[in-house]
């Protein structure tokens, strides 16, 4: 029997999924839980198209892919920009560290300016929220990613203040989950038929 309670605390006392993730656990739960939350609506998008394919071609065709993706550049190379400065941080240069996360934050902010304009033409040839089931699950998904954006721009700049690696790795993952999101997102609303 102690035999048999060793072996449950040795097994207890190992490490846990969490301690091989960078940044900090609770950072990982959060990202759990929004990406949870958004393959929820993707999916519902996704019914919701399949039971009406041809309103959803008629509000998609309002839509502007180009715009999309310059978008998906922007998140695509901030990315690149937050990884280079969890690099940096483990270096520990705070210098470049923080030049790093103002170029992610300044792609960050390009994505929020072109997504602005892009919701600006949409309304201006008739989309908006309440044109339809499209127009609802394409404003309700697209601007709550937006909101992700915004958080994740505020998180980079706080975690940026210090430049320590365990900080910037949190904000990072953060980033890389919005980056992820908006890359699921991206074909599904506007690529696909």
């Amino acid at each position: 029997m102690s035999d048999a309670l060793a072996e449950l605390q040795d097994v207890e006392a190992g490490p846990s999924v969490f301690d091989t993730l960078p940044g900090h656990p609770m950072m990982w739960l959060l990202i759990f839980s929004e990406l949870a939350a958004f393959g929820i609506m993707l999916a519902a998008f996704s019914i919701a198209r399949a039971i009406d394919p041809a309103g959803f071609a008629a509000g998609r065709a309002t839509l502007d892919p180009l715009l999309a993706a310059a978008n998906t550049l922007c998140l695509v190379s901030s990315g690149w920009c937050a990884a280079k400065a969890c690099a940096a941080a483990h270096r520990e240069a705070p210098a470049v560290t923080r030049r790093w996360i103002a170029g992610a934050c300044l792609l960050g902010t390009a994505f929020v300016a072109i997504k602005l304009s892009e919701y600006a033409g949409e309304i201006g040839r008739g989309l908006d929220p309440d044109s339809g089931t499209f127009a609802t699950l394409y404003f309700l998904l697209t601007g709550f990613h937006l909101l992700h954006v915004v958080l994740g721009i505020a998180i980079l700049i706080a975690v940026g203040w210090r430049a320590r690696a365990l900080d910037v790795e949190t904000g990072a993952a953060f980033w890389h989950m919005v980056d992820l999101i908006w890359l699921m997102m991206f074909p599904i609303i506007y690529l696909m038929r």
